[in-house]
């Protein structure tokens, strides 16, 4: 589940574009900028014991912190009452683990594996999004998509979830992806991922990563699934030229700095009222202001992948929610008509909101999820190119 994407570069009121049209220089903008450094105060959790609230308001900047909080939640939020939990297949095999980066940072690592004895068809590796980690509701994705015989690995970002890092701090957009392509690396070496096709797997922020891996890597995946891809700033959204110039400036002086006012995003994620509750148990997210060097590296990123989505070249899906309004479905269409991939697919579903895979109603979920894994064994092509690569094309539907 990500977290406030595009929609937190909307500027605040006083630094609206109107309000300074008058404004002759950047320092008139700079000037009225306060950076604000002090977390906000996570709200109660309702329905939850003091003692375990009083863990959830604990200061979440550094990872230990948030691994204690993580472990005193994660029986509670197995038991919500979500449907990915209630109805999630017998017999998923779960490791976790962490691993140390080349920058010498603790990175959280988890695997899905279908039962003892089922041979895995395909490896999916996910990147989450913005603010978000792999330890919450993707925890019921990812047995849903083990449960169909394929193999789901992840990680938390560094600076996200469990992983080192200052929480919600992103001091380079290509240290997240060359992050992840270590920590891939890896995983595709374990024993039971031998001789299967691999596929990136990005939803939202987590999609501006898998685009940046593929593009580093291009030979290195057989295919790239993508879920409300945050790939370019949509233009009404943008910050305007002389605030963008003056973000920069202050993400020199106070990268760790906090501009952007904090907002209640969920009725934007969660088309379900019902799910919209569950997202206070997410107790390890991100969910303040977002800092100056973030919405700067973010910027930076979307600005990089929009010059070079002509060069994407794997075998693509690309889902996404057509009233979702964190990011703009037509990025979608954008990505999808300038993909130079030979086999590229948009799926475009009316009425969902951002988080599609997660925030739908019940009967949507599954009705849904029946029928990806009825079309699975249809989507399994073999490509004749030097050699055979068998290609799953993973069809995740409209949740």
């Amino acid at each position: 589940m990500d977290r406030a994407l595009t929609s937190r570069f909307n500027i605040p009121s006083t630094l609206s574009p109107y309000y300074h049209r008058r404004s002759s220089s950047l320092a008139a903008i700079t000037r009225r900028i306060t950076p604000v450094i002090v977390s906000a105060k996570r709200s109660p959790i309702e329905g939850v014991s003091e003692e375990l609230n009083l863990i959830a308001s604990e200061e979440l900047d550094q990872a230990p912190a948030r691994r204690r909080v993580r472990s005193a939640f994660v029986d509670l939020q197995l038991q919500l009452d979500h449907c990915l939990f209630k109805k999630a297949p017998v017999g998923i095999r779960t490791e976790e683990w962490y691993e140390r980066n080349s920058k010498g940072e603790e990175i959280f690592c988890k695997c899905w594996l279908p039962e003892a004895g089922v041979k895995i068809k395909a490896a999916v590796c996910f990147c989450h999004g913005y603010g978000s980690t792999c330890t919450f509701l993707f925890d019921g994705i990812a047995k849903q998509i083990a449960g169909s015989g394929y193999g789901v690995y992840a990680i938390d970002h560094p600076g996200f979830g469990l992983s080192d890092g200052l929480h919600g701090h992103i001091p380079s957009f290509d240290d997240l992806a060359d992050n992840a392509i270590q920590q891939f690396t890896k995983m595709k070496g374990r024993p039971e991922l031998r001789n299967v096709p691999r596929f990136l797997f990005g939803q939202s922020m987590g999609g501006a990563i898998a685009l940046k891996v593929h593009l580093k890597e291009p030979q290195a995946w057989d295919g790239l699934i993508l879920v409300a891809p945050m790939c370019k700033i949509s233009e009404d959204v943008k910050p305007p030229m002389l605030v963008l110039n003056a973000l920069i400036l202050m993400s020199t002086l106070f990268p760790k700095a906090k501009l952007f006012p904090k907002k209640d995003m969920s009725e934007l994620f969660f088309r379900d009222p019902s799910k919209r509750k569950l997202s206070d148990y997410d107790v390890i997210c991100y969910d303040d202001q977002t800092r100056l060097k973030t919405a700067v590296e973010l910027l930076n990123a979307t600005r990089d992948i929009e010059m070079q989505v002509d060069k994407v070249s794997l075998p693509l899906l690309i889902l996404h929610g057509a009233a979702d309004r964190v990011t703009d479905p037509n990025v979608s269409k954008f990505l999808h008509e300038q993909a130079i991939s030979e086999d590229k697919t948009l799926k475009l579903y009316p009425g969902g909101y951002h988080c599609i895979l997660e925030g739908d109603t019940d009967e949507n979920i599954f009705t849904l999820l029946g029928s990806m894994l009825v079309q699975l064994p249809s989507k399994v092509r073999v490509y004749l190119q030097n050699h055979i690569f068998i290609i799953v094309f993973v069809k995740l539907s409209e949740v």
